[in-house]
């Protein structure tokens, strides 16, 4: 495929063939060179800033929440499956939790039939780790689950220190990858809206103001602690949430007015979608050579961007990047990132990208087609036909590949990093796309290039003839271009009655 070398625009690409690169050693690095550049140099500064600070009484719960991790030990609850699925949930939260910059010292994880609803993990476990804790001098617990505000505040007593779950993590995670000033609104209303109901004072500081008149007790009936830390936290809470939501609607307008854009020009849309980490924006650069920033971290692609590129015959199409879905979503981010998954619902095809080297590719699937049947159910809308493909096949485990390829149909197996069956995945797009469209004769005034143009440029010519009045041409098109083209096609009597020069018999 050929790139359209003028449409290049940022974004981040969440793929495992990312590498460290060297800027002298290289004449003109791309934008994603130098974004990743810009990351990795971020994450060096950050290293080694302490979780905690030593004066909490002067931070909200809010900001004392953000502080960035560093020294984690993570746990989880085994409440079905084998011991290698736990495994592979818990290499994923270390995959996370370094993502969002922190160290791991530790992984636990107990068997239950189902969280201790008090501690989430039980007394014995929580004796266990709180001796872990001392030991290693860990300052953060990440559990592998969403925890209530009770179990919460029982995990940090007990164990005194500060407990993540697995929705917290994300939200770090994303608040760190967010770019774009719609993805920074969505993510900081994502975490509002977990927060809230999570806030709580620390140590003596639970009482901020005093009741009744400034400088007095306030007299009779108006003595007490007024507002608290708590209720404060809260109505600024409340407060910043109602300003981002107004944003993010206004935000929406200028991308409706965007993806209309897109939709009349009858360019047809490729949405790139699964699970995250799975080779999504690698697989864009296979498929346009825009050499985007790759990253062997999870999430890294948060704001829905837009590649241009050619087919082999010379179709136009758009490609669009998504924000890679994980088992257990939050709820936050699934509403938050509608204006990503709403790019899936747009597209006339989804590529559903697949990480063939993870050792459960199957729960993956089930995962991303959870939170794309959660959206079509909310839309209303028909979910658009999918295209399978399995990345990374130079990675994966044969006896893995060959667990797919019997339990799935019509998959195409690939890899961006080598290129093997990117060919391949390209024919197949290219006989889907051609399914879609329309064959016919137009012809074309001498005075109506730009009609000519259009049909060059978003269908395909199989044959160009020209009469005494314009150019006759025999194309396929898509089929929102060929209710535009109604008024120059041509009936197959009209069309009969043409000799094989192209001009008009007699």
């Amino acid at each position: 495929m050929a790139s359209n070398s003028d449409n290049v625009v940022d974004l981040f690409s969440d793929s495992s063939e990312g590498e460290d690169f060297d800027l002298e050693s290289q004449q003109s690095p791309t934008i994603g060179e130098l974004d990743l550049e810009a990351r990795s140099s971020l994450r060096r500064l950050t290293r080694g800033v302490s979780s905690y600070t030593d004066d909490q009484s002067e931070i909200t719960e809010v900001e004392y929440r953000q502080l960035r991790l560093e020294k984690v030990i993570l746990v989880g609850v085994w409440t079905e499956g084998t011991i290698a699925q736990i495994e592979a949930s818990l290499e994923e939260l270390v995959a996370l939790a370094e993502t969002a910059g922190s160290e791991v010292l530790e992984t636990v994880y107990q068997k239950r039939d189902k969280p201790d609803p008090g501690t989430y993990i039980g007394r014995g476990k929580v004796s266990e780790l709180a001796e872990i804790i001392q030991s290693t001098g860990a300052d953060t617990v990440i559990c592998d689950g969403e925890l209530s505000p009770g179990q919460m505040i029982a995990l940090e007593n007990a164990l005194n220190a500060k407990v993540i779950d697995r929705t917290m993590l994300i939200l770090d995670i994303f608040a760190q990858h967010a770019k774009s000033r719609e993805g920074k609104a969505q993510v900081s209303l994502a975490q509002m809206e977990y927060l809230i109901n999570r806030v709580r004072g620390w140590g003596t500081s639970l009482s901020r103001q005093t009741g009744g008149r400034a400088g007095s007790n306030g007299g009779v009936g108006l003595r007490g602690p007024g507002e608290t830390k708590i209720e404060a936290d809260r109505r600024r809470l409340r407060a910043e949430m109602a300003r981002l939501r107004k944003e993010i609607a206004a935000m929406k307008t200028s991308r409706d007015t965007k993806r209309q854009r897109r939709d009349a020009s009858a360019v047809p849309q490729v949405a790139i979608a699964g699970y995250t980490n799975a080779g999504k924006s690698s697989l864009i650069n296979a498929l346009t050579g825009a050499g985007v920033l790759v990253e062997d971290a999870l999430f890294a692609t948060l704001d829905p961007t837009t590649r241009r590129a050619e087919l082999a015959d010379g179709r136009s199409v758009i490609f669009s990047d998504t924000v890679g879905f994980v088992r257990h979503l939050p709820t936050q981010l699934v509403e938050a990132f509608r204006s990503t998954l709403e790019e899936v619902m747009a597209a006339d095809v989804v590529l559903h990208v697949v990480d063939g080297s993870d050792p459960f590719p199957l729960e993956q699937i089930r995962s991303v087609n959870t939170v794309i049947s959660e959206i079509v159910a909310e839309s209303g809308q028909d979910a658009p036909p999918e295209i399978m493909v399995v990345n990374k096949i130079d990675k994966a485990d044969p006896l893995v590949l060959a667990e797919l390829r019997h339990k799935l149909n019509d998959v195409v197996f690939v890899s961006a990093h080598t290129g093997e069956g990117i060919d391949e995945l390209e024919t197949r797009l290219e006989l889907f796309l051609n399914s879609l469209d329309e064959t016919g004769v137009f012809a074309v005034p001498f005075d109506r290039g730009d009609v000519v143009s259009r049909i060059h440029d978003l269908g395909t010519v199989t044959q160009e003839e020209y009469d005494a009045t314009g150019t006759v041409l025999t194309a396929r098109v898509p089929k929102k271009l060929a209710r535009e083209l109604d008024a120059f096609r041509v009936t197959d009597r009209e069309h009969d009655d043409l000799d094989v020069d192209g001009a008009a018999t007699s």
